[in-house]
């Protein structure tokens, strides 16, 4: 079972809908959290949404009470989200991605998806990781192909993933085969 925390995105059904293909799926808002559904779940995913992760409090404890405990994925805001509670700064870019497609290429030999392979993203984001970032067990395992920014992250020892882009998009490649991966992981 999924549980999916919708931080107040218009993209959140589309991210349900792509989960639905797997699992079966239980959604709700981040302040409105059902704590049994939470408990029975096997995979917790941040959805993308506005603001910023210090904007929701609720996910940052959901985050620090499951890390290790569920598998976890973030997407966009989500993937901020994770970063943010591992101690990494999310700072604005000079650019702003909205609705834009990016090539993205894997870079680690550490990741679940083959290293150099290349992938078109879906982006729809102004904020990104400031790095250099270190955080136990992640490691960064994606990058735009052209400015070399952060796209994917992935700890596999405690089964934590995260994307800046948005898998659901109609813009992303393969968007569901980078979904069924992690959750086959």
């Amino acid at each position: 079972m999924i549980y999916i925390i919708d931080h107040n995105d218009s993209f959140t059904h589309n991210v349900v809908h792509q989960f639905e293909n797997f699992d079966d799926v239980m959604c709700d808002n981040h302040n409105e959290i059902n704590e049994n559904k939470l408990k029975k779940t096997n995979v917790i995913v941040f959805s993308p949404g506005p603001g910023a992760p210090k904007d929701y409090p609720r996910s940052s404890n959901i985050y620090k009470r499951f890390k290790g405990k569920k598998k976890m994925i973030g997407i966009c805001l989500g993937f901020q989200q994770i970063l943010h509670c591992e101690k990494g700064k999310i700072i604005q870019q000079k650019k702003i991605y909205h609705g834009y497609q990016s090539k993205i290429k894997v870079t680690s030999e550490n990741s679940l998806f083959t290293k150099n392979s290349k992938f078109k993203v879906g982006r729809y984001h102004s904020l990104k990781l400031k790095e250099p970032f270190a955080a136990k067990n992640f490691e960064i395992t994606m990058r735009c192909d052209i400015s070399n920014v952060a796209m994917a992250i992935e700890n596999n020892k405690e089964k934590i993933y995260g994307f800046q882009f948005h898998p659901e998009s109609f813009l992303t490649e393969n968007g569901n085969l980078l979904i069924k991966k992690i959750l086959s992981a």
